[in-house]
């Protein structure tokens, strides 16, 4: 079972998940904020994960609301892996030059700009209902190609496409060429890293 506030989003999860869930797996996909996701009647989950999202939703508030949503044992898993803002390569840092070059140096975030969080997302959980906060790290390396590095950044807040307006269509062949002069092949390596808090309540 998945939520997500965009329908977008939704449809995305509902074409890449479906053909791979098991005969006999129930696959619910629900267009709903964490904050108002109205679980079925009497439904427990056993494992909660929020991924990259964590810092958009109201936490305080979303730990409260899963405390009647996990069953006893469980445990909510929050995920967060280096921005692509982050630009640990040459390519992630050029495509980031390019998104600054229309849209200004402050990144963005909607409307506004983007604001750091000061708290770990550690000491937040260890005043929630899952308190007892374990962390560690998931290596992951992805494999990018111009289009999927562009339905990525489209996925963004700091490179939604209506950020752009009516210079949309220019920004991305300026990611395109930009791109162009990093691979011959269209295919860009990335090295990142989750890492994972996990928490459970106190036994």
């Amino acid at each position: 079972m998945a939520c997500d506030n965009d329908p977008d989003m939704i449809a995305t999860a509902e074409e890449a998940l479906r053909p791979q869930v098991p005969g006999g797996t129930t696959l619910s996909l629900v267009t709903s904020t964490a904050e108002d996701f109205p679980p079925p009647a009497g439904w427990k989950a056993d494992l909660v994960t929020i991924c990259r999202a964590f810092h958009w939703l109201d936490q305080a508030g979303v730990l409260a609301l899963l405390d009647s949503q996990v069953a006893e044992g469980g445990a909510v898993a929050v995920f967060a892996d280096r921005s692509f803002w982050a630009a640990e390569s040459d390519w992630k840092a050029a495509a980031k030059q390019v998104i600054k070059d229309f849209l200004g140096e402050e990144r963005r975030a909607g409307g506004g700009t983007f604001q750091h969080h000061n708290r770990p997302y550690s000491e937040i959980m260890e005043e929630s209902p899952f308190n007892q906060v374990e962390e560690f790290t998931v290596p992951v390396t992805r494999t990018w190609n111009t289009a999927g590095i562009l339905g990525y950044l489209y996925s963004t807040s700091f490179a939604a496409p209506a950020l752009f307006g009516d210079r949309l269509e220019e920004f991305e062949t300026a990611v395109q060429k930009t791109l162009r002069g990093f691979s011959e092949d269209d295919t860009f390596h990335e090295s990142n890293e989750f890492l994972v808090r996990v928490g459970r309540r106190t036994a």
